[in-house]
């Protein structure tokens, strides 16, 4: 069996539990684990975690992706997982690359990636294969409309992390957002309680685990409060999806609208690791050790229906030191 595994954390940002979450596994497994987090900042929070450390340019820079990549060959880095939406298309495009060097990327397939960022195509993929989602049109085909049911969801149909969200209850205030939200999408408004299911893809693209995770708070797009539970609707439909949508391998998180009578409604795909995924791996679906099981080439004993539900997750901020040198 491989005695050590160096993963590379990009755009690592704030995923300190995450990052401590696949050195807990490497442990059960008996691997010596070596993490190399980069990210624009110095003092990114997890980046002070890692064990190695890269400062490296910001994702819309032409040279991000050949200083990021001269890096994965420098350490003969052997798993990547991306966890920042803004770089999962170019890491989509070098995923088979990579593969022929020995290194293995947590990411769907450039389509897969593709049709989860760009809200109008997930719109149309959802709607072409018969799940249920929100309407949602462009700012213009809404002005057109003759009737209106307000209030209405704003985004951008390219946003993330809740960015340029709004809610509007009028024309006029359609009017003024439509123009002020770059690349805004006008969504139906969904009364209701929302989920998030991380969905576990081993890598020969079979889904595995999927727990569904109650929204209680969140916090600039991020969970801060949520509770899991077993909602065996929301696990089928989740299922389902993933599998009509081939995405994988690794975590796939998903975000839907229970609402009355048990109407599930779709929202997006996020095809990388949410940023709650520490409470489903705190209940008891260990990704990212079922992750490294199969990259030693072991079959994991997999937990769908072993998880805890019923936990609940608050969360706050930690503070990481740093000596002045």
């Amino acid at each position: 069996m491989k005695k050590k595994i160096t993963i590379l954390f990009p755009c690592i940002g704030r995923r300190v539990v995450l990052l401590k979450c696949f050195r807990q596994a490497a442990r059960k497994i008996g691997l010596q684990c070596n993490i190399i987090g980069t990210d624009s900042s110095s003092i990114s929070p997890a980046l002070l975690c890692s064990d190695i450390q890269r400062v490296v340019l910001p994702i819309d820079h032409p040279h991000y992706m050949r200083e990021t990549l001269r890096i994965i060959r420098q350490y003969k880095v052997d798993l990547v997982v991306p966890t920042l939406d803004l770089d999962l298309s170019k890491w989509a495009s070098w995923r088979n690359r990579l593969a022929k060097e020995g290194c293995t990327v947590l990411i769907s397939s450039a389509q897969a990636v593709e049709t989860c960022q760009d809200k109008r195509k997930m719109y149309r993929f959802l709607k072409e294969n018969g799940f249920d989602t929100p309407e949602t049109l462009t700012v213009t085909e809404a002005m057109k409309k003759k009737w209106h049911r307000f209030p209405y969801f704003l985004k951008p149909w390219d946003g993330y992390a809740s960015k340029g969200n709004a809610v509007i209850t009028n024309k006029e205030e359609l009017k003024f957002f439509g123009r002020r939200i770059p690349n805004c999408l006008v969504q139906e408004y969904i009364d209701g309680q929302e989920y998030t299911i991380d969905v576990f893809v081993d890598f020969e693209g079979q889904v595995r685990c999927l727990v569904p995770r109650k929204r209680i708070e969140a916090r600039s797009g991020e969970v801060s409060k949520a509770q899991t539970v077993r909602h065996q609707g929301i696990m089928d439909i989740s299922k389902n999806l993933i599998d009509t949508l081939q995405a994988g391998p690794g975590v796939i998180t998903l975000q839907c609208f229970l609402g009355k009578n048990d109407n599930i409604k779709i929202i997006e795909v996020n095809p990388r690791f949410g940023g709650g995924v520490p409470l489903s791996i705190k209940a008891g679906a260990d990704f990212p050790y079922w992750i490294m099981k199969q990259w030693v080439g072991q079959t994991p004993r997999y937990g769908n229906n072993r998880w805890r539900e019923g936990l609940l997750m608050t969360r706050y901020d930690e503070a990481v030191w740093v000596s002045p040198t």
